[in-house]
């Protein structure tokens, strides 16, 4: 389902497609994304989490401190905003993800080394132990590997499979499966239906 081709139609400026789609295909195949509709709405949350398959890591590389703050409860104003940005993604990361979703405290560097990484932007320690235990992948030790394509796509459908979106994608939920990924915030909702939507026409399922 995943071919090179289709791929590069739906993701244009994408670089490494050919090693993008041989990964996404291969994990696809191992999943419950058997259907062009499951499969479109899987491609345009990916499309959206990873800027369309450029980055994946999560972008911290904040630039206006009104943003980082409006994002991100544990940023304490906008003067603590334009502190943290001087200071770099990795200050950001490990203040926002600290002592959190599993990650010890600011100090410890969790919150960088676990940022939201791979297809789904996977996030925190404990999610990495979890699906990584699921996939088989050791991803606490060695993080890296949840940003590398090969380990991301099978993180990616391990994350779809236990949150349920094929079942989502079956009713066309947009929202839900976006919920699923990117929590209540639902950042970036049009997009992500605009992106399924186009996902849709390329391979083939009816609207």
């Amino acid at each position: 389902m995943i071919t090179v081709e289709k791929f590069k139609q739906f993701a244009p400026k994408a670089s490494r497609a050919a090693e993008h789609a041989a990964a996404l295909e291969m994990a696809r195949r191992a999943s419950s994304v058997t259907t062009p509709r499951r499969l479109a709405h899987f491609m345009g949350q990916a499309f959206v989490e990873t800027q369309g398959f450029l980055h994946l890591e999560e972008n911290l590389s904040y630039r206006t401190p009104d943003r980082l703050d409006a994002v991100f409860s544990a940023v304490r104003g906008l003067d603590d905003a334009t502190q943290l940005i001087a200071k770099g993604p990795q200050a950001i990361a490990n203040r926002v993800y600290g002592g959190r979703l599993g990650n010890g405290p600011e100090h410890t560097g969790d919150g960088w080394r676990f940022r939201g990484s791979g297809y789904c932007h996977l996030t925190g320690k404990e999610n990495f132990e979890r699906f990584g235990r699921i996939a088989g992948v050791d991803i606490v030790s060695n993080p890296d590997l949840a940003r590398q394509p090969a380990a991301a796509a099978n993180l990616a459908f391990r994350y779809w499979e236990a949150t349920g979106c094929s079942q989502m994608a079956d009713r066309g939920d947009v929202e839900g499966i976006t919920r699923a990924w990117n929590g209540p915030a639902r950042l970036g909702l049009a997009e992500r239906r605009d992106a399924a939507l186009r996902a849709l026409s390329i391979w083939g399922a009816l609207a």
